[in-house]
């Protein structure tokens, strides 16, 4: 979601226009980055280390986010400054690089590895036929929760 509507979201942090299409360079830049990184550490590191890492990382990185965003909520400023804007980029940004050297990779690696090799087509089939049924939803469902949601 963070990756389809980075432009939109950082419009409603407050950002302007050019800076929100900026921030989306930003973090699809960080995103490829990331992901040639878990190229060449997975199997250094191992699967198990990294899903680990980065999925505190990222639980880390988004209450963090979500810290700022209540705080400057609850001022009812419409300007969210800019000490608090870069803080919001640079935990975005450290979610993606979190996500995109771990779970987004591996969530494609994993499955193609599990299965046995007589199943593997089949097992492919209904790892990938999920994985974009769930990010279609996602997709669709993020705009109306972005707008109707509020802080807490």
């Amino acid at each position: 979601a963070i990756m389809f509507y980075a432009p939109v979201l950082f419009s409603t942090l407050g950002f302007k226009d050019n800076a929100s299409l900026y921030s989306a360079v930003i973090t699809g830049a960080v995103n490829v980055l990331s992901t040639v990184v878990s190229i060449y550490v997975v199997d250094k590191l191992g699967r198990r280390i990294l899903l680990l890492e980065a999925g505190v990382q990222m639980f880390i990185a988004q209450i963090i986010i979500a810290i700022v965003l209540g705080i400057k909520v609850t001022d009812h400023s419409d300007n969210l400054g800019t000490a608090y804007a870069v803080i919001v980029v640079v935990m975005i940004c450290t979610f993606v690089s979190a996500f995109a050297w771990s779970w987004g990779p591996l969530g494609w690696l994993i499955p193609s590895e599990t299965f046995p090799l007589e199943t593997r087509s089949a097992g492919r089939s209904v790892t990938v036929c999920v994985n974009l049924l769930f990010t279609f939803v996602i997709a669709q469902a993020f705009l109306s929760m972005l707008c109707h949601f509020k802080f807490g």
